[in-house]
């Protein structure tokens, strides 16, 4: 029980199901996390029809019942079922363990003859096919035994936005993160030809690194038979519906729903800086841009935004909101002490006049004058040398090949060899040769100068030499054309078998590594780091750190076991 989490699985939640488009659906009791609430069932288990659901149409399952299973049954002699954690409309959701690989996952259950078993497998695959880490991964999509079933991830550390909204609303960098993220994400699905339908509070997460992920993409829908004529705008306005509450901590519509209370009646949406003193104006103002249908707010007259991609573009245009700086707190005021000089600790006799020693006389004899003497003398001697010194070294650099980096040995002899430079990183993006991006929103994270934040690829079945791809890895922009001598990558996980080589790029953007000019034919790699050196330094703007094996490590976070590399710090010298 320790391992349950109400943001471990893509449950089917129900309860608080407040319709983005339409009215709730009060029919449905059941609470964010998928349980039943007091044992009731929906309308649609007596073939009664479910509500119009925010996005469309409710098709109901007729009277097919649920699977009758129990814990301790196994799938496919590999996913044995642990926990259900909701039995529904048809279909059950449980906590499961995948033996295989030793892991928690959850499962969707319903049987071949559901009505919509067939649109629930299609929505899963086409679903696993998008492979974006943002979201909440379909594992497998299986027909078998009567049975159809849709494993998924299961993520323990993770916190859905309706229990953070139960505490508070969020800060407004925490808010704007959380949109931001969403709406990538959402508009990443759609040019893939994929829609949410019913993304709620229940349905957002935030880890415990801070990242934020969606789940139930497609297959929440499905396994409620939700529809829409117009998925992006569907996906848009629940998209406003939760930046709203986060802003706010109230349902931006009159009826209550996911904890939070509505709107008072009969006054309409009203911006959320009119519900809550002190929110952002700018993410104000973007909420009522997604839900309000005739467009604006009064304030600016701006177009609506009716798509995900729309509101993307719309945050790209509002100053990156950042967290508070942390307060600076003063040091302590400067205690003076009795032990000053003359005192050495002894307290002054109160009203005592303390007496300033005389300085002696200066020196006014003949061996006073002759001191003086002597003393100039030197110090005219030394300014000469000085000078001589400095002439002679300034002509020896113009004599030289022009180098600040050439110096002279204490035998008069020269020394060719050149003091290694940082070089400063300015940009960087992940290079994908074939397949899908590993983390691009992470790159920036591996020239931050923090040991524990990193760039991680996906955990591959096969390995350690890259079987599905030529392999992995980032061009960092360097600002300008700099002569590159060596590099230094610090790795996440450690291992004998990372591969790493180092090429120079004529853009951000190559259009493969053959053809590109590699440096350093020799690479020095340990368990957790690699240096490369080149012998002779190549000048270029663009450099891509190229993986092509990878270490074999265990399951981290939400990434599973298998062959997996990360990236936590890269420095280039010249």
């Amino acid at each position: 029980m320790a391992e349950r989490s109400t943001a471990a699985v893509d449950v089917a939640d129900n309860g608080g199901d407040e319709p983005l488009t339409a009215k709730a659906d009060k029919a449905e009791r059941a609470t964010a996390d998928g349980v039943v609430d007091s044992g009731k069932r929906d309308s649609t288990a007596s073939g009664t029809p479910a509500d119009t659901a925010e996005t469309g149409t409710h098709v109901s399952p007729g009277k097919t019942s649920p699977p009758e299973l129990h814990s301790g049954h196994k799938l496919a002699r590999r996913y044995r079922l642990e926990e259900c954690v909701t039995r529904l409309d048809g279909f059950s959701s449980w906590r499961a363990v995948d033996e295989k690989l030793r892991r928690a996952v959850g499962v969707h259950l319903l049987p071949a003859d559901h009505p919509r078993a067939r649109s629930v497998l299609a929505a899963a695959r086409s679903s696993a096919l998008l492979g974006d880490p943002r979201f909440v991964q379909v594992l497998d999509a299986v027909e078998e035994n009567d049975l159809v079933y849709v494993v998924h991830e299961w993520l323990p550390d993770a916190t859905e936005l309706t229990a953070l909204l139960a505490v508070g609303s969020l800060e407004a960098h925490d808010a704007y993160d959380m949109v931001t993220q969403v709406s990538h994400a959402m508009a990443a699905a759609h040019r893939e030809g994929l829609a949410h339908l019913r993304l709620t509070p229940s349905a957002v997460l935030r880890t415990s690194t801070g990242q934020w992920r969606i789940r139930g993409l497609a297959v929440n829908a499905a396994l409620r038979g939700i529809t829409s004529d117009t998925p992006q705008r569907t996906d848009a306005e629940a998209i406003g519906a939760l930046l709203y509450a986060s802003l706010t901590q109230r349902w931006p519509y009159e009826n209550d729903a996911y904890g939070l209370a509505g709107l008072p009646k009969d006054v309409g949406l009203i911006a959320p800086d009119q519900v809550r003193a002190g929110v952002h104006r700018g993410l104000a103002e973007l909420a009522m841009r997604a839900l309000a249908n005739d467009g604006a707010t009064a304030s600016r007259q701006e177009p609506p935004c009716t798509t995900p991609e729309d509101l993307v573009k719309a945050i790209g245009e509002m100053p990156k909101i950042r967290p508070p700086e942390p307060a600076f707190t003063a040091p302590p005021e400067y205690q003076r002490t009795t032990y000053q000089q003359g005192s050495y600790g002894r307290p002054a006799v109160p009203g005592a006049t303390q007496i300033i020693p005389t300085p002696p006389p200066p020196l006014q004899s003949r061996t006073g004058k002759a001191l003086k003497w002597a003393v100039s003398a030197l110090l005219i001697a030394a300014l000469g040398l000085g000078s001589w010194q400095l002439a002679d070294a300034l002509m020896d650099h113009g004599n030289s090949s022009g180098t600040e980096d050439t110096h002279t040995t204490d035998d008069g002899g020269k020394n060719d060899k050149k003091i290694a430079k940082p070089i400063s990183i300015a940009g960087a993006k992940e290079f994908v040769a074939s397949g899908d991006a590993q983390a691009p929103q992470d790159v920036d994270k591996t020239y931050d100068d923090d040991s524990a934040s990193y760039w991680r690829t996906f955990a591959f079945k096969d390995g350690p030499e890259m079987v599905i791809k030529p392999g992995v890895g980032i061009v960092y922009d360097l600002g300008s054309a700099k002569n590159v001598s060596a590099a230094s990558i610090k790795f996440r996980y450690a291992g004998d078998h990372t591969t790493v080589s180092l090429y120079a790029s004529s853009s951000l953007t190559p259009s493969s590594v053959d053809g590109l000019q590699r440096i350093g034919p020799k690479t020095d790699t340990t368990n957790t780091s690699a240096s490369i050196k080149a012998d002779k330094p190549v000048k270029t703007r663009y450099v891509l750190v190229w993986l092509t094996a990878l270490p074999k490590a265990g399951q981290d976070g939400y990434s599973g076991a298998g062959y997996k590399q990360g990236i936590t710090n890269v420095k280039f010298t010249g």
